[in-house]
């Protein structure tokens, strides 16, 4: 039986093992390849994507538990938080290799859109479990308050 959601804003079905990865569903079925592979064990967050709006690790979530839900992907983030936090990555030129951008631009727009003007802790906390191996975390900090500026005007 298909699995049926929204995916980035469409009506989206997948005619999948409902025990797929969703990862593997967005990358294979839908060729959005902005979701990235990382651990595939929900660790590193390379993954992210927006399940009714939270932030979910796509590698263990099976696509099944998705059905009749919006999902959201890099590829089709928006609104003023993300808008915020793209600019305030540029401005800061945070991305050094930037596999795990997709992952990290996805949690601290989830962050921004909760919590819109976080303090250190709070960035922290959100941030947690998204790893970023040329570790760039003080920049990302940096990017996510300049962000929280940009929404303010």
């Amino acid at each position: 039986m298909p699995v049926s959601f929204t995916l980035n804003g469409k009506p989206t079905s997948l005619d999948v093992d409902p025990e797929m990865p969703l990862l593997w569903a967005l990358r294979e079925n839908t060729g959005l390849t902005g979701t990235k592979f990382g651990c595939g064990a929900g660790l590193c967050g390379a993954c992210t994507v927006h399940v009714d709006g939270e932030p979910t690790r796509a590698c263990i979530t099976p696509v099944g538990t998705i059905d009749g839900q919006q999902v959201t992907t890099i590829e089709g983030v928006d609104g003023p938080a993300a808008a915020a936090v793209r600019t305030a990555w540029r401005q800061l030129d945070v991305v050094q290799c930037g596999y795990c951008q997709s992952g990290q631009i996805m949690a601290a727009t989830a962050l921004l859109r909760q919590v819109p003007r976080p303090d250190d802790a709070g960035i922290d906390a959100a941030m947690s479990g998204n790893i970023c191996r040329c570790a760039t975390y003080v920049r990302i900090r940096a990017a996510i308050h300049r962000a929280a500026r940009i929404l303010e005007g």
